[in-house]
C-alpha cells in the first residue's frame, strides 16, 4: 500500500487484531495507533470531541512505551466510560503526554462492535524507516 502519512490500519492475527500507527514523528504514529485502537470499537470519525482527558506514561523503550499509552486509553474507556476519537502526543524521552478527545458512548449512535481489554506484546514494534517514517504497532486483546 501507497499511504501519504499519517495513517493507522489493522492487521490480522488469529482471534484478535492487530492495531498500527505511522507517521512522519514517534508522535504521530502513537496518535495513529490510538485510532486504530478506537477504530477496533467503532468509527473514530464519528465521535465528538466534547471532554478532554490528560494522561501520562513512563517506560523504559518506545515499545513498552505504545503498549502503556494504549492500555492507559483502554482503561480511560472503561473509568469514563468513554470513547476517543482525538489524540494529542508528545514525547520525551522516555515519557509521553497525551490528551483523548472523546465522548460518553452511545451505543445506539457508536455501535461498538468489541471491547478492547488491552494491549499486548504479540507482533509490538516501534521503528523508523529508511524513508523516515515511523510505524507504531501491537495485537490488542478483544
Amino acid at each position: 500500500m501507497n499511504h501519504q502519512v499519517p495513517y493507522w490500519e489493522h492487521f490480522a492475527h488469529g482471534a484478535d487484531i492487530g492495531v498500527r500507527g505511522v507517521g512522519s514523528t514517534l508522535a504521530e504514529a502513537f496518535e495513529q495507533a490510538a485510532l486504530a485502537l478506537t477504530a477496533v470499537i467503532t468509527e473514530p470519525s464519528g465521535i465528538a470531541s466534547i471532554t478532554t482527558v490528560d494522561v501520562e506514561c513512563t517506560a523504559p523503550d518506545p515499545e513498552l512505551l505504545l503498549v502503556e499509552w494504549l492500555n492507559r486509553i483502554v482503561y480511560e474507556m472503561v473509568v469514563c466510560r468513554q470513547l476517543f476519537g482525538a489524540f494529542e502526543v508528545s514525547i520525551d524521552g522516555t515519557q509521553l503526554r497525551g490528551r483523548l478527545h472523546g465522548e460518553a458512548v452511545d451505543v445506539a449512535r457508536h455501535q461498538p462492535a468489541v471491547e478492547v481489554k488491552g494491549a499486548t506484546m504479540t507482533a509490538l514494534s516501534v521503528a523508523r524507516s529508511d524513508e523516515g517514517n515511523w510505524t507504531a504497532q501491537c495485537v490488542v486483546d478483544v
